[in-house]
């Protein structure tokens, strides 16, 4: 064990600065994330308002993956901070909310509606002065 150690020593620092950079992001663009959701996002109906409708087609495609792309991130991001420090399931849960699929908005339900979560997400808005997010 000593010696695979030793002849992946920069492999090994590499992935504790990477550890230590998304921790620190997700320190602050977490909370950042959260308290911006509006409060009655999980009472509302389906979301049939069309991201980026003002925008030129081209620009509003290159958004669309921009933000996908984003989410993509942030999932593979949460998915490793269950492992390493960091705020993993929340981090999850944003990345799914930039994310475009077929029943993220049930997904999206099904995860906060569990009691720790929603209570972290509440605990990060009220800190922020933001009313709680209400589920129906």
């Amino acid at each position: 064990m000593v010696q695979w150690i030793k002849s992946h020593e920069a492999i090994l620092w590499w992935l504790t600065a990477a550890s230590i950079v998304t921790f620190v992001v997700s320190l602050i663009l977490v909370p950042f994330i959260i308290v911006r959701i509006p409060s009655d996002y999980f009472t509302r109906g389906r979301h049939h308002r069309k991201l980026y409708a003002d925008h030129h087609p081209l620009v509003r495609g290159m958004l669309v993956i921009a933000k996908n792309l984003l989410g993509y991130i942030f999932v593979v991001a949460g998915i490793l901070m269950l492992m390493l420090p960091g705020q993993g399931v929340l981090t999850i849960l944003i990345g799914i909310m930039l994310l475009s699929f077929p029943g993220k908005y049930k997904l999206e339900r099904w995860i906060v509606s569990h009691g720790s979560v929603l209570r972290s997400i509440n605990w990060i808005r009220r800190q922020a002065g933001q009313p709680p997010l209400v589920l129906e």
